[in-house]
């Protein structure tokens, strides 16, 4: 197996890196690329202003899926005391990979001062030199004769590797535009929200006044890679929901893009939460965490972002639903449950009851949520059972079950 080690500040994380990141892995055929975020560079300290080892940590798991290889982000050099070696990172994961091929990545400028480097015999020995080749002709020579160098002194195994698409912008110049309220084009949309919901290099968002536009990169910096696309899908059938049968097509936007913001927290965090926003928590969700998040991302989505009692609502029931739902609470139930990567038998069959009749719509996915808790013998929520009754009652039981 092929796997490159791709090692920075990545103070922040820019499409820069991922170019780099993404051409790396088409060459040299990785099955695996490992980004590493530094706890304290060795060559120089960060500057002031920068993200905290956690925030840097965390934009870097936010891009993933804009890699084209299998992504790992590694914290290894966060939990490691004093400066962060490469040489003592790839002997950790020379450990943890004995007969892997391991492929260091790094850019013109760090290898031209490789010397300067600890242990760089050490780190020859380890893994291959994967570089990107500068450009520019006047660089060509020293390049060539670097390569020589390392390969006579150190028997260095060296790949030269090219760029494409450079992006020309260094993580300081990107800082400094950030400050400025520039600088997102550099940056991946989840990245960007992160850094605006933390305040990161001196931004300022007004986050409780955002339209959906503004909202979706910050809404986005919440998930897990993997779970973009539902929260994208949501708001996409949220929006077209709402136009649809007469809702605040804001409104269910911002209630879409926020549903799932507290989704990724294990029981723990989420109970504190609950503590926190005084949730009271019945006997069955206090021991089922898939019952949680829409309760603490609604009180998140009040708390953080000013929203309206109908759209906290919304998100609080999305999960249950509940007896007499308002028609936004019966979009957001609906969107979520049926937007577009949705892939489960019959949620076609579905769709087209929810684009025919709303409330017919509804009646058939709250009765599928029954059946499906039921044959796994799971607990029903008694929200749930009443949102389906009070559905019921409401078409006058048109549907037969």
């Amino acid at each position: 197996m092929k796997i490159g080690v791709f090692g920075g500040t990545f103070n922040p994380i820019h499409r820069g890196h991922l170019a780099a990141a993404s051409a790396a892995a088409g060459q040299l055929s990785l099955d695996k690329l490992l980004l590493i975020p530094d706890a304290i560079p060795p060559h120089k300290p960060l500057p002031s202003g920068s993200a905290g080892a956690e925030e840097r940590l965390e934009m870097v798991q936010l891009c993933t899926a804009e890699v084209s290889a299998p992504v790992e982000v590694l914290d290894l050099e966060l939990r490691r005391q004093g400066a962060s070696y490469t040489c003592d990172t790839l002997a950790q994961l020379r450990e943890q990979y004995p007969e892997e091929e391991l492929f260091l990545l790094m850019g013109s400028d760090m290898f031209l001062s490789f010397e300067t480097w600890r242990q760089p015999e050490r780190i020859c020995d380890l893994a291959t030199l994967a570089v990107f080749s500068r450009r520019e002709e006047s660089e060509a020579a020293a390049f060539a004769r670097q390569k020589k160098r390392l390969e006579e002194t150190y028997g260095a195994h060296i790949r030269v590797l090219e760029n494409p698409e450079v992006v020309e912008i260094s993580s300081t110049e990107l800082r400094e535009k950030l400050s400025r309220g520039a600088g997102r084009a550099y940056l991946t949309e989840p990245v960007y929200g992160y850094i605006l919901r933390k305040g990161l290099y001196g931004t300022k968002a007004d986050l409780k006044h955002l339209t959906p536009e503004e909202l979706r990169p910050i809404a986005l910096s919440y998930l897990k890679p993997k779970r973009m696309p539902h929260v994208l899908g949501t708001e996409q059938e949220a929006a077209f929901l709402a136009e649809k049968y007469g809702a605040d097509g804001t409104a269910a936007r911002v209630a879409a893009l926020l549903h799932d913001c507290t989704k990724k927290l294990d029981m723990d965090r989420q109970l504190s939460l609950c503590r926190h926003y005084g949730i009271d928590l019945d006997p069955l969700e206090q021991v089922s965490l898939k019952l949680l998040h829409s309760k603490t991302g609604a009180a998140v989505a009040r708390d953080k972002f000013g929203v309206s009692e109908e759209i906290y609502n919304a998100i609080f029931y999305h999960t249950t639903g509940k007896a007499d739902m308002t028609l936004l609470e019966k979009i957001i139930y609906l969107a979520d449950y049926i937007e577009p990567s949705r892939r489960f038998p019959g949620v076609d069959e579905l769709r087209r009851a929810v684009h025919t009749d709303l409330n017919e719509g509804l009646y058939r996915a709250l009765l599928d949520s029954v059946k499906e808790l039921q044959g796994y013998g799971s607990p029903v929520h008694p929200h749930t059972r009443e949102a389906l009754d009070s559905i019921r009652s409401e078409i006058g039981g048109t549907i037969h079950e």
